[in-house]
């Protein structure tokens, strides 16, 4: 094999590889960690079945390495269960609904209104926390939150070590002034006296949410603000606590574009953890100031706020609490003294709801609280990425549809990217009129291929041909695609949000498939064989553009070329529906374009005897 067919080869196998290996990072790999993680938790939950209950938790905690030491006192049947084996007030608010317990004064029953599970009408809401005693069972959907169990956050105070001061507890029983529900009207207020001439006050609060575009923002933000009352003669000092608790290990999608486990903001610094690292480190202890700390699902977070203008201690611990994984997530705020007769305060916010970006952004802009917009993972791509989902937003807005609005984009980055685009299908048409020369000049140096090399550069610098430039726009567009797949994959705004016909939601993939005849047989194909309509419309519009360009001279990378839309079909076919219908639009649009460019050039389009030419050449080679 001569030296150039060797460079040829290799570099069709490369880009192969490349293509199967972004396959198996983006798609095959998650896919694979999300069964090996299923199966995992339904041996966990076989486990856990067989096990005997525990027995209560005594107070003062069970584990040292984690706040509070809640352990589970009791194991129920079911999260409804949980709920309703205590003592409790309502939530009830225009975004959420729950309960706070009475035992220990825990936000542990939150669910979000407006969200559901699936897209069936009787879908129930969307649950993100659950009381002590919920079990701990695999999760039905990926989605949503990633594992029932308990999750919840809880406050108190820290006395100095060895004193023999009494504080609350996680089995203490707090007295509600008002049996009415918390609303954003009206704050919970509850206190609880020690018995030592101390009596400990907590006001819960929750935010109302504002209106912007037609859309409820925030919301979701609760305000616990924590009083002792020293009747005592002596001063004391307590330190003010808060803490998130995840009790099983969650179940996480596993994608590499997307974190999933504990989050911070520490003194400007975004810190990420995953829960197999933390499970590798036990512990993480940080400090800073105008910060927060939790945990984010997909969709879905949670965060401790501290007070934005004093300093705070946070830590990220794991340990086992009744022979059950457990995360946590803590914030200790500077010490007080309690002078004799005299009250000292503190509060912490909490977060706890769907991560909108108009929330968010609220949160940040409004209450000053720094970088709690990046609880959404915008990626390294940040600054194409918010753009372009503030555009998509504006369009969705004016038009009514997600679909309509990605569509709409689209039409936007191919203005943008016109005069680029132009002068590389100028250079593809000129390099259309001179193919008969450049097929000359490879029978007339078919034996030696340098020399064939430089007459056919020698040809395109005297045509003014840059046989690279096809390629520039496509190199281009790779962020934008990246950024718009970020945009579709992390931002709930796009959940469950339809396009029109069989689409129902433009952040799932397209789900039809053509292995069942798209749903005219009765059999539902395995994931690896969901093949829609879109990935299909998307790989023939990808096709024909590419029959408009000029067959790569290698016969090696012209075969590898036509392979290519049949690749490109089958690994984007597991991608948001919406990124497909992008794809498909944005490959329409540039055969037009090209097609109008060539028709102005004076280039015959010969995208018929490609065709023809390539279906003669197959027929040729079987009948051989």
């Amino acid at each position: 094999m001569k030296k150039e067919d060797t460079k040829n080869v290799m570099l069709a196998i490369i880009l192969t590889l490349v293509v199967v290996a972004a396959w198996q990072y983006f798609i095959g790999a998650p896919m694979q960690h999300r069964q090996q993680l299923e199966a995992q938790q339904h041996a966990a939950e076989q486990q856990v079945a067989q096990q005997p209950k525990p027995a209560p938790a005594a107070e003062g905690g069970t584990n040292a390495a984690l706040q509070g030491g809640a352990g589970a006192p009791r194991q129920f049947a079911s999260r409804a269960e949980a709920v309703a084996g205590g003592s409790r007030i309502r939530i009830d608010s225009p975004r959420l609904v729950g309960s706070i317990s009475l035992t220990g004064a825990r936000i542990d029953d939150l669910a979000l209104k407006g969200y559901q599970e699936t897209l069936a009408p009787d879908s129930p809401n969307v649950v993100l926390f659950s009381p002590l005693g919920t079990p701990i069972r695999p999760a039905n959907h990926h989605d949503i939150v990633e594992n029932e169990g308990p999750y919840f956050a809880s406050f108190g105070w820290k006395a100095q070590a060895g004193s023999a001061v009494k504080v609350p507890g996680d089995d203490t029983q707090w007295t509600a002034k008002s049996s009415d529900a918390l609303t954003p009207d009206k704050p919970l207020e509850l206190d609880w006296d020690n018995g030592q001439g101390l009596v400990f006050h907590r006001t819960i609060s929750i935010d109302a949410p504002v209106t912007q575009d037609k859309t409820p923002t925030g919301g979701y933000m609760f305000t616990v603000r924590q009083s002792v009352e020293n009747k005592t003669s002596a001063p004391l000092q307590l330190t003010p606590y808060a803490f998130i608790r995840r009790m099983g290990t969650p179940t996480v999608a596993g994608y590499s574009v997307l974190h999933e486990g504990l989050i911070g903001n520490f003194g400007g610094s975004i810190v990420e953890t995953t829960y197999k690292k933390l499970t590798d480190d036990k512990s993480q202890t940080w400090d800073g100031t105008k910060g927060w700390l939790g945990f984010t699902d997909k969709y879905w977070a949670s965060a401790l706020i501290p007070d934005q203008a004093s300093t705070f201690d946070g830590h990220f611990v794991t340990g086992t609490v009744d022979g059950v994984e457990t995360y946590e997530a803590d914030s200790e705020s500077p010490a007080v003294t309690v002078a004799p007769g005299a009250t000292a305060s503190a509060s912490i916010g909490l977060f706890s709801g769907a991560k909108e970006v108009a929330t968010l952004s609220h949160y940040e802009d409004d209450l000053k609280i720094e970088k709690i917009s990046n609880l959404i993972d915008w990626g390294y791509l940040f600054f194409i990425t918010k753009p372009l989902f503030r555009l998509i937003d504006f369009l969705y807005h004016l038009l009514g549809n997600f679909g309509l609005a990605i569509l709409s984009v689209t039409v936007i980055l191919k203005l943008c990217f016109f005069p680029l685009a132009n002068r590389s299908y100028e250079s593809m048409s000129k390099m259309k009129k001179v193919q008969p020369e450049v097929t000359a000049l490879r029978e007339r140096f078919a034996d030696d291929k340098m020399k064939q090399q430089q007459a056919m550069m020698a040809l395109y610098k005297e045509n003014k041909i840059n046989p690279l430039s096809g390629c520039l726009p496509m190199l281009l567009q790779v962020p934008v695609f990246f950024a718009l797949y970020k945009v579709l994959f992390v931002t709930i705004e796009m959940r469950h949000q339809p396009f029109f016909g069989w689409i129902h939601d433009l952040s799932a993939p397209d789900p039809t498939t053509i292995f069942n005849l798209f749903g005219l047989i009765p059999w539902t194909p395995p994931v690896f064989l969901m093949l829609g309509v879109w990935p299909i419309l998307m790989g023939i519009t990808m096709f024909v553009q590419m029959q408009l360009n000029p067959a790569p001279p290698d016969p090696v990378q012209a075969q590898l070329f036509r392979f290519m839309p049949l690749v490109f079909t089958y690994m984007l076919s597991a991608f948001p529906a919406g990124l497909v219908i992008y794809y498909a639009w944005n490959n329409s649009l540039s055969i037009l374009q090209q097609t109008f460019i060539m028709k102005k050039n004076g280039v015959k389009i010969e995208l018929w005897d490609n065709l023809k030419g390539m279906f003669s050449r197959k027929a040729a080679s079987t009948s051989s």
